[in-house]
């Protein structure tokens, strides 16, 4: 089901039935269960830091919160923050997904859409791309570039949690995921939530920072991360929510490369590995239903 032109969907699910709720762009919003949104719990005086130690729901609220801040901003910092290599990460992530004749694929935090406008491509003429957030505010940015590329009618954008997507068992012949594994609230659960919806013999690339491999690169790494980028990002998106200190310490507590495979691995999945990139400051797993 394409998107209108100007609008999100918004997915409320019960159990794990599927409605659709049709809201423009500027409007915000329904919670997951249809009920009013709620205020966000993050206490603006809490280090945003902090926030990378929680789990459940707080954590999601705080993360919704300081994202929303700076959506205007975010693919800008992006490009100046990792050098344009975002781009070059996303392309490879993308790679891995095998080309069809008619899929359909999933992007789960698919944020300002990137990746699911490299995927559309490979799901063939006739395929369709689901491109979800919780975030609204990050997706009426992506909304605003498929537009622009006159793919309204092949990619839609719907705001899901990554761990309740509401969709039927073997749904999607792929899913994707860009950093975004970081933020969710409850990360075994959303391993199994994606597996769920895939197609047996799917498969799921999941593009995340990760642990340098050098020591030498780590060092280099930390006080980049720590020092230099909350300065730069915080000074371009004029941010006042600490999201740019919240970021780096997301990626110390998030799951190394190993660690990682073995969540996949307990949550079903089969065929488990991943490859570094950039010395290991991203890594992409890819892991099959």
């Amino acid at each position: 089901m394409p998107s209108p032109p100007g609008e999100i969907l918004i997915l409320a699910t019960r159990g794990f039935h599927l409605t659709l709720t049709k809201l423009k762009t500027g409007c915000y919003h329904r919670d997951m269960m249809g009920a009013e949104s709620r205020s966000m719990t993050h206490d603006p005086q809490t280090p945003a830091k902090v926030v990378s130690t929680w789990s459940g729901q707080a954590r999601e609220d705080a993360v919704q919160r300081m994202f929303t801040s700076i959506a205007g901003a975010y693919d800008l910092n992006n490009t100046l923050l990792s050098f344009g290599l975002h781009y070059y990460w996303k392309k490879i992530t993308a790679s891995f997904i095998t080309p069809v004749g008619r899929g359909t694929a999933l992007d789960v935090g698919a944020g300002t859409a990137d990746l699911a406008l490299l995927i559309e491509p490979r799901m063939g003429p006739k395929g369709r791309v689901i491109a979800s957030d919780l975030n609204h505010a990050m997706l009426a940015e992506g909304l605003k570039k498929i537009e622009n590329k006159g793919l309204s009618d092949k990619i839609t954008c719907l705001q899901a949690s990554a761990e309740h997507l509401g969709f039927g068992d073997n749904t999607f012949d792929a899913v994707t995921t860009g950093f975004c594994m970081r933020n969710v609230g409850d990360l075994p659960q959303a391993v199994r939530e994606i597996r769920r919806v895939m197609k047996p013999g799917g498969r799921f690339v999941c593009l995340e920072f990760s642990r340098p491999i050098f020591g030498w690169l780590r060092t280099l790494y930390d006080w980049y991360s720590f020092k230099l980028l909350p300065f730069i990002g915080t000074i371009v998106a004029r941010d006042r929510t600490g999201v740019y200190e919240y970021l780096p310490a997301s990626i110390r507590t998030f799951p190394d490369q190993e660690r990682l495979c073995q969540i996949l691995r307990d949550a079903g999945f089969r065929q488990v590995s991943y490859k570094n990139l950039s010395g290991g400051i991203v890594a992409i797993h890819i892991a099959t239903k």
